[in-house]
């Protein structure tokens, strides 16, 4: 293949049309019910019209545009145009409160919104007028109230203006700032995070190798490409060629992957778990020997290491397990699954080892919105993955764990800093130049990164002792009975536990037990639950130190989740709000 430089985000649209002009899916989206692809000739052809429509409109360098999409070929569109003229593309989640969007919308000074449609637009419907600076909501389909994305590209076929676009973006260099990322942080305002074009560009370049398969494949996408590690992963696969398809929600995620038999996809732990949770609750309704060999399968998984070389028995075992029960696995999602990345939470050591052993291998990676965001991660040649680890640091980041086991990145992936914000931006980045991550890890080996915790999350007992609520709720939700967990504690002469259960196993165990499953509410104040989730208690605590160990515990009958307030879009759990819900139900436990 012959080398195409990118030196900008926007280049790699450039990059796509010279190298992958034989494609006809370098992008694709579903519109009722039919995937639509774009070839990168299209592509191309359909970003310049954008640029010249958002010139025309009067779009200037340094002006500001938000998006506020849910992930599809549109959103690629407007990100690669909006750059091309030298404004700042402000992504927003299509999924926050709107108080959030008046701040966001407000504090970046954007002059024109892009929204998917009529329910995205009843979210800030009535806070237009609040922010000054705001010219023009634009949608992406036709909705009659507004313009929509297809005059845009209308408007810039009628003026078409290529000396003033070449102008524009030979004006942009690698250093100038390519977009502004708010976070959702589980507290407080958000915070504009700048990542500038060489930000990004070293980060994913750091990660080429990680795809097995180039040009050749294929990926599903259903993370927000409002989310710096979609956004990334998004780039990296349109750089080496990977035709990326966009699931069409959450919702249809299983289906979709059916459909297409990607090579490839990004995910958190959460869908992970969810996987896993129904291929075992299939293997619980399995009869006689079927049930034998699925559950001797899984328990052979659960010994695996990657890299590691076993004896032959333990490889011909795999391989039967592999050909009788985890080859249905793979049919699951695809059957053409070669790697699968993880990022945004922890994932469980368990689900790791097992998709390994299925022919499945997950690579965990570890970063923030403020390092462009890959920090560390596991890659698939030998020696380079240690399951219960992020992994070796990329190739151009430095990582040292200072003296209160902070973990400290250094690299060309460090944000620029805080919009608006230089007081947080010297309290982040340090004088020389090491991003304070806020996390705590240690170093496996010298060089595997281990996460052990947040460092506004350690808390105290009445005793004086630290605890790390992050890593025992990390051991909890390890059982296939815990689906959430929040360790509670400060001040306190002991830890203790809110858990929300996995009512999907609860269930299965149920009726194993022949216990009528009523309801959750029921459920979680049965005596014969309260007394299996104590025993799955106690063998958790035999693995945590005296201090950690987690004396009482409550179960909640409602599972957690973003629409419902508890969780933050990549999954994190909101400490303040739960805190504040179960106040009282905390208070009891420490009566």
């Amino acid at each position: 293949m012959a080398d195409y430089q990118v030196a900008r985000l926007f280049d790699i649209v450039d990059r796509s049309k010279a190298l992958f002009s034989f494609k006809n899916d370098v992008l694709a989206g579903k519109e009722d019910g039919q995937w639509k692809r774009y070839s990168a000739e299209a592509y191309f052809d359909i970003v310049e019209q954008i640029s010249y429509g958002l010139i025309a409109l009067g779009v200037q360098p340094g002006d500001r545009i938000a998006t506020i999409l849910n992930s599809r070929p549109e959103w690629n569109f407007l990100d690669m145009a909006i750059m091309r003229v030298g404004a700042i593309h402000i992504p927003v989640y299509p999924t926050i409160s709107q108080d959030d969007y008046r701040y966001i919308l407000n504090h970046a000074e954007v002059v024109y919104v892009f929204l998917a449609g009529k329910e995205l637009y009843h979210k800030i419907e009535g806070i237009e007028g609040d922010i000054p600076s705001l010219k023009e909501i634009f949608t992406i389909k036709d909705w009659k109230e507004f313009r929509h994305l297809g005059e845009v590209i209308e408007l810039g076929k009628q003026n078409p203006v290529p000396e003033e676009l070449e102008q524009r973006m030979a004006k942009v260099l690698p250093d100038d700032l390519a977009t502004i990322i708010y976070t959702s942080g589980t507290t407080g305002q958000p915070k504009g995070v700048m990542l500038s074009h060489r930000n990004i560009i070293t980060n994913f370049l750091d990660c080429e190798d990680i795809p097995p398969i180039k040009e050749q494949g294929c990926a599903v996408s259903y993370l927000p490409l409002c989310h710096i590690y979609e956004r990334m992963i998004n780039y990296l696969f349109q750089y080496v060629g990977l035709s990326i398809y966009y699931a069409e929600s959450i919702a249809t995620i299983a289906d979709n992957i059916k459909e297409i038999r990607p090579h490839i996809f990004t995910t958190v732990p959460r869908l992970i778990e969810k996987v896993y949770d129904k291929i075992i609750a299939k293997g619980r309704d399995l009869k006689g020997i079927k049930k034998q060999l699925f559950f001797r399968a899984v328990k052979l998984a659960l010994k695996f290491e990657p890299g590691v070389k076993y004896s032959v028995g333990y490889r011909l075992q795999l391989k039967l397990a592999r050909k009788l029960i985890f080859s249905k696995w793979q049919a699951a999602l695809g059957g053409r699954i070669m790697v699968i990345i993880s990022g945004g939470a922890a994932l469980q050591p368990r689900l790791a080892r097992t998709f390994w052993a299925a022919g499945m291998p997950i690579l965990e990676g570890y970063g923030l919105t403020e390092s462009s965001p890959v920090i560390a991660v596991n890659l698939l040649e030998p020696g380079a993955c240690r399951v219960g680890t992020v992994g070796p640091a990329l190739a151009h980041v430095e990582v040292k764990i200072a003296e209160d086991q902070e973990i400290l990145a250094r690299g060309p992936s460090i944000m620029q800093g805080y919009y608006k914000d230089p007081g947080l931006t010297a309290a982040t980045i340090d004088e020389e130049g090491w991003l304070h991550t806020g996390d705590m890890g240690r170093m496996v080996d010298g060089r595997f990164l281990q996460i052990t915790g947040r460092k506004k999350e350690l808390f105290k007992t009445s005793f004086g002792k630290y605890i790390a609520p992050g890593l025992i709720e990390d051991k909890l939700k390890e059982s296939p009975f815990i689906d959430n967990a929040i360790v509670v504690g400060e001040n306190q002469k002991f830890a203790a536990a809110l858990l929300v259960p996995d009512f999907l196993h609860l269930k299965a165990w149920c009726h194993v037990k022949e216990i009528p499953f009523t309801s959750p509410e029921e459920m979680v104040q049965n005596p014969s639950v309260r007394q299996r989730f104590r025993k799955e208690i106690d063998r958790i605590n035999q693995n945590l130190g005296n201090t950690e160990q987690i004396k009482k515990f409550e179960l909640l009958p409602d599972e957690w989740s973003q629409p419902t307030g508890e969780l933050t879009p990549k999954m994190s759990v909101k400490r303040d709000v739960i805190h504040q819900r179960y106040q009282e139900l905390i208070g009891a436990m420490f009566a």
